[in-house]
């Protein structure tokens, strides 16, 4: 999990306990959840975006002769 042990991650849980008290971090880390939830949302409409665009480059063009 990112190079990190069991270790360091209790050291950094401690100092972000110590930072932000017990009744700040269920708040934290609500605003950390909506975060990546936009951060996913925007990363799928940008994949959906590119597929259609890909997907439109594919089919043949009409050209309509007059």
């Amino acid at each position: 999990m990112f190079g990190l042990g069991g270790q360091e991650l209790l050291i950094i849980l401690v100092i972000v306990l110590l930072l932000f008290g017990g009744k700040k971090i269920p708040e934290l880390l609500r605003g950390v959840g909506k975060g990546v939830g936009e951060l996913q949302k925007g990363l799928d409409e940008g994949k959906r975006t590119i597929v259609e665009a890909a997907q439109t480059e594919e089919e043949p063009k009409k050209v309509l002769k007059s």
